[in-house]
């Protein structure tokens, strides 16, 4: 679609190749994703030139997640992960100092459009890049809120407005990290918030947010709590507790901030374990299945923590990469991204999905993939793509039969499906250029 190149077929075409070696190796080491000493050569090229961003490069996953998101209830997850070379800072350039304040790194701060109702990942909303300046900042209560880190859950706010116009509802959700009285002030018109409390706050008129007693326990529910990468979740059984509460404005908060804000505040708390989540809300909560809904949706959060595992560590491994300079870090940083989203929506999509193909493919590319699996289909009804077409199962059983999926045995892995996506993406190209030459 060319959404962030200009309409620079070059670049398009480049960026999409370096995608789809991304996943397909499942490396951000351009050795790898390169393929061969010209193929390295090329992905240094793109990723070094002065007119490729990670705002072009990231462009077309927003756009085709606007597509997406079109009349639907749509959660907007954002988070903030951090890249951090410690022990691989040798010949890096232009990174300030990371989390720990020592070693060099850079942040990336996502939001994922996910289904409310099914909570498969729609795609790309919106994501920022940035590395922190060296030596010493202003005091945090003398900067203005333009200036502070967490400005940037409200700037993701904004941008997922726009992104996600055509969604029927969306609901921003953010941990306790989110917790910034400028957020809840700045909700656009017709978005609701849900953010986890981090803040002990003072309420009007008077009160601890913490300590604010809440009607009695309005139900009981049963969650399964992540843990640990590669261990299964634990059961919590929670007590759900809900009220109205009214939060005051920090002393020397800007003037133009209002004084209160009301909002809903939903207290999940675990009977015999540590668990306790206290949500606040612009959601209603005016029954018990409208306090599980909450408590539901914030449970989606996860989501986002599967992202960051695709893209780091567990996945695509970033923090490994050679790339020195920030320039190029920064653009192999949005690739990685688009690829660990892409990843995650056709594992989501290989058993069942109702969501359309147009998710993660130009709907104009969706009748020459149709195609390509026909002729991947066996004789018996197991060898048959049993899902709708145009539907994103259907791409997905196309990528698992192209990535070497003979229909039988254990579903397809991740490292299959991304074998498959590049082999789709080059079949695809193809198609394209051969229509192109038709059309001449």
């Amino acid at each position: 679609m060319g959404y962030g190149f200009g309409g620079d077929i070059r670049r398009i075409e480049r960026c999409a190749w370096l995608t789809g070696r991304v996943v397909e190796v499942g490396s951000v080491v351009i050795k790898k994703a390169g393929g061969s000493r010209a193929g390295e050569v090329a992905a240094h090229r793109f990723l070094s030139h002065a007119e490729v961003s990670p705002e072009a490069i990231l462009a077309e996953a927003f756009a085709l997640t606007g597509q997406a998101c079109a009349g639907a209830e749509v959660l907007a997850i954002q988070d903030t992960t951090e890249i951090n070379f410690a022990g691989r800072q040798a010949g890096r350039t232009g990174l300030g100092p990371a989390g720990d304040g020592k070693s060099l790194g850079f942040f990336i701060h996502p939001v994922i459009a996910v289904a409310a109702a099914t909570g498969e990942v729609l795609g790309l909303a919106d994501a920022a890049l940035w590395t922190r300046g060296a030596g010493k900042v202003a005091n945090r209560k003398r900067r203005a809120f333009d200036d502070k880190e967490a400005v940037r859950w409200h700037k993701a706010m904004q941008a997922s407005a726009g992104c996600l116009q055509k969604a029927r509802h969306i609901t921003v959700v953010g941990d306790r990290e989110s917790d910034v009285y400028a957020v809840f002030a700045g909700k656009p018109e017709g978005m609701d918030l849900l953010i986890r409390a981090g803040q002990n706050r003072r309420l009007a008129p008077d009160g601890l947010l913490f300590e604010h007693p809440l009607e009695p326990v309005v139900c009981t529910t049963v969650a399964l709590v992540p843990r640990k990468p590669g261990e299964r979740p634990r059961t919590a059984h929670l007590q759900v507790a809900a009220g109205a509460v009214a939060i005051a404005k920090p002393q020397g908060l800007s003037r133009q901030a209002p004084e209160t804000i009301g909002l809903n505040l939903v207290v999940a708390e675990e009977k015999d374990g540590p668990l306790v989540w206290r949500l606040l809300t612009t959601l209603p909560i005016a029954t018990a299945e409208e306090g599980l809904a909450i408590i539901a949706a914030y449970r989606q959060r996860w989501r986002i923590e599967e992202v960051f595992r695709a893209l780091k560590a567990d996945g695509l491994k970033l923090e490994d990469t050679q790339v020195e300079s920030a320039h190029r870090l920064f653009n192999l940083a949005a690739i990685a991204l688009t690829a660990a989203v892409r990843l995650i929506q056709l594992t989501d999509a290989r058993d069942s999905s109702k969501r359309p193909a147009s998710d993660v493919i130009a709907t104009p590319a969706i009748a020459a993939a149709i195609a390509i699996g026909k002729s991947l289909e066996g004789k018996t009804l197991r060898q048959k793509n049993p899902h709708p077409p145009t539907s994103l199962s259907h791409i997905a059983w196309i990528t698992a039969r192209l990535g070497g999926w003979n229909c039988y045995g254990k579903p397809p892995g991740p490292k299959t499906m991304a074998q498959g996506w590049k082999s789709l993406t080059l079949m695809l190209k193809a198609f394209a250029i051969a229509k192109a030459k038709a059309h001449v």
